[in-house]
This record gives structure tokens, sequence and C-alpha cells, in this order.
């Protein structure tokens, strides 16, 4: 799958191509996992724990939408209407999160960047902050515990907050990790655990009476496995050779971040993650331990595009400007833009599909990186009973039929 979300799964090779190759070994496995991503990833390391024999196909494991995430485990700020099925599987994977980080971080050798700071969600105007008042209110009505703040509570947390603030959330229980290090991470943990890595293209998925048996890769070698996982994100549904009734309806929506550097004069310039509506848009400051403040993100509905804009880098500073006026001290060191790999109903496809031999774990959109626990032991359970979990079942692929998938791919 891609390491960088403009590259497509299958470049362009034809049948022709495939003859001119002299086809190299056919390699074996128990498992193999078509994209390295933290979702890729985490599928292998969990599968290879289960003792199968398991590889992983990506030109650079670790790459990715989680290259460009800001790394919020945000469960309960992130609660949105019509998504209470996938509240409750974001907080079964938030609830893993102490026990993963610390798993995966004995098995790496590495830290990944966790950090149990809690989130202050903040309203700018009265408009906004009567719809983070009926926020409250859904969270409250879903059994979570958020406190409600005047402005003044919310500015004696985060000083640095605009005098403007009319009121906020305080939500102990979300926190944050660092994608960059969780994928690092990731791949050191596979390797320790004898994940075997082709770093190439998965070109087509290779089918034989009706069974997913491997796929082969750009460069002609057959690599054959009892059970393959498409996980390659936004690229989910570019692999060739899924057949149609099958072929995950995932699509890219473009997210722009920042980066920024905080001097140590400017320190502590926040505390914990602080996100707002502002005329409309939501933004978000993730502050790292290391210094580092993540600004984001724009929603584009720009197909590959993921081309950083003027107007996205001036959007984001002038509303994080106005939640956060000091910003614009800080200096500015990166800006990227990735795809989100977004499903119909925003959540993702886990599981068995029906192609046997098959199976998916995409579509995390703007849950990746908080759901990659609980995606891990979903999927490994799939691998090993050849079902879900009961905590992930909502999310089979089978929950879209032929005319959702048709008309998602016209």
């Amino acid at each position: 799958m891609s390491r960088t979300p403009e590259t497509s799964v299958s470049p362009g090779t034809t049948d022709a191509t495939h003859a001119s190759h002299a086809t190299d070994t056919r390699r074996t496995s128990d498992v193999l996992v078509v994209g390295g991503g933290i979702i890729g990833l985490v599928t292998a390391w969990r599968a290879a724990q289960r003792g199968f024999t398991t590889a992983l196909v990506d030109p650079e494991p670790g790459g990715g939408a989680a290259q460009v995430a800001a790394g919020m485990l945000a469960a309960v700020t992130e609660l949105h209407y019509g998504e209470q099925t996938l509240l409750g599987l974001n907080l079964a994977s938030a609830r893993r999160y102490p026990d993963f980080a610390a798993e995966l971080t004995e098995a790496a050798g590495q830290d990944i960047g966790y950090r149990r700071c809690g989130a202050l969600a903040v309203a700018l105007d009265a408009d906004d902050r009567a719809q983070l008042r009926e926020v409250h209110a859904l969270q409250v009505r879903s059994g979570l515990e958020s406190e409600w703040l005047s402005g003044r509570e919310c500015r004696r947390l985060e000083p640095m907050l605009a005098p403007g603030v009319r009121g906020g959330l305080r939500v102990d229980s979300d926190h944050q990790v660092d994608p960059r290090r969780l994928s690092a991470a990731l791949v050191t943990a596979c390797e320790r655990a004898g994940v075997t890595f082709h770093r190439t293209w998965a070109d087509r998925l290779t089918v034989v009476r009706d069974r997913a048996v491997g796929v082969v890769t750009t460069d002609g070698t057959e690599l054959s496995a009892d059970q393959v996982v498409l996980a390659g994100g936004s690229l989910s549904g570019r692999l060739t050779g899924v057949p149609d009734d099958v072929l995950p309806p995932v699509r890219p929506v473009k997210g722009q971040v920042l980066r920024l550097t905080v001097p140590k004069r400017f320190a502590p310039f926040l505390s914990r993650s602080v996100r707002a509506v502002v005329r409309g848009s939501h933004i978000y400051l993730v502050p790292r331990e290391s210094g580092e403040l993540v600004v984001g993100a724009t929603s584009e509905e720009q197909g590959w595009d993921t081309t950083v804009t003027a107007g996205g880098v001036y959007e984001l500073l002038r509303d994080a400007h106005e939640l956060v006026p000091g910003i614009t001290e800080l200096p500015l060191t990166e800006t990227r833009a990735g795809l989100r790999p977004a499903s119909p109903d925003n959540a993702p496809l886990l599981g068995p599909t029906g192609l046997p031999g098959l199976l998916l774990a995409t579509g995390h959109y703007r849950n990746g990186v908080l759901l990659t626990p609980v995606t891990g032991d979903a999927m490994a359970h799939a691998l090993t009973t050849g079902e879900l979990p009961d905590v992930a079942r909502p999310f089979t692929p089978r929950r879209f039929g032929a005319a959702a998938l048709s008309e998602q791919h016209a």
C-alpha cells in the first residue's frame, strides 16, 4: 500500500507488464497484511503474537496518515450526533491505551509519547457556547464525564486562552499519543515479533476459486497467504483484483496540519489539548512534551490532492490565533497534508468480508490513532476464530450492501 497519500495502490501496471516480469518465488505466510500504516502494523503485530507467520506489504512501513495526524485520543470530545455506536468502540480502545502503550513501549524499547493530559473544548462566542452546551448534554446523556466551566475557569486552567472565551468543557479522560513515535514503535515491535516486510507495492489481489489467496507485487513477486488483510487506509478501495461486491467504500478526506515549536521562554504554553469551533470550522491545538505544538485540521473533499495551500495555512493560523493569541509568536516548523480514510458512516470496516480469505481493517477516518489498540485485538480475534469480538461486530464490512458499494465507487 501507499507510503504517501497521493500514490495509488496499483500505479498503472497492466497484465502485459505482469507477463514481462520473471515471476519471483512464491512466498507463503499464514497472514498477509496489505498496508503499513498504524492499522496494518498493529494488525500484523497482534497476528504474529498469536503465532501466525505474518508478512506485510508496503514500500515504507510506518508512513501514511499517521505522519500527519495530531494523535488526540478524544473519545469524549470527538463525540458527534448519530455516532453513539462508534462511541462504544472508541471508549473501549481508550480504556486499552494505558496497557497497550506500556506493552508496546516494552516490546519496541521506544517511547510512544502517550500523555494522560486531558482536553479542553472551548467556545469563543454566544453561538459556539450554545452549541457546546448541546454537546455537553449529549455527553451527559451518553454517560460520559465532562465538566462545564465558565470562561474564567477555562483561562485559569489555560492562561494563554483568549480573553473572549465564553465557556468550555473539561474532559480529563481524553489524552494524546505521538503518532509518529507510535508508528516507529510498531515497526520495531513487528520486526522483533518476526513479521516479514516486503517493501514494495501491492499491485493486485490474487483470487483463486472464489477465495483470496495473496497478492502480486509490482515487481512480479507472488505472495500467498491463508488470510489477506486489506489495511490500506484511504487507498484500500483501489487495490486491483478485489471483487466489486467486497471493495471497501472508503474515500480520502484531506486534512492540512501545522506544527510549531514552543521556545523554552514561552513554556508552559498549553498543558492539555485545546479545541474549539471558530466560524463553523473545527480547530485543535495539541502540545507535546518535546515543545512541539500541532495545529489542525482542515477537512476537505478534494479527492487525492495533498497540496498544502496558502488558504489552508492561513485559516488554521487565523482560527488558532483567535483561540490562543500568543501562537503567532511561535516558529512555524512544518506544514503537511494527509488523507483520512472515510467510510459512509464515518466508522471503520473490520473483519471478514464476503470473499473468503479477505479481511478488512480500514475506514477509521478521524479515529485511526485512537482505535489502534482495539483494532489490533479485534483483527487478531477475527484471524484466529473467523469472527469479530462483540465490541467490533457492529463494524463488519457486511453492513454495506452492494447498492451502497456501487454508489460509493460510481
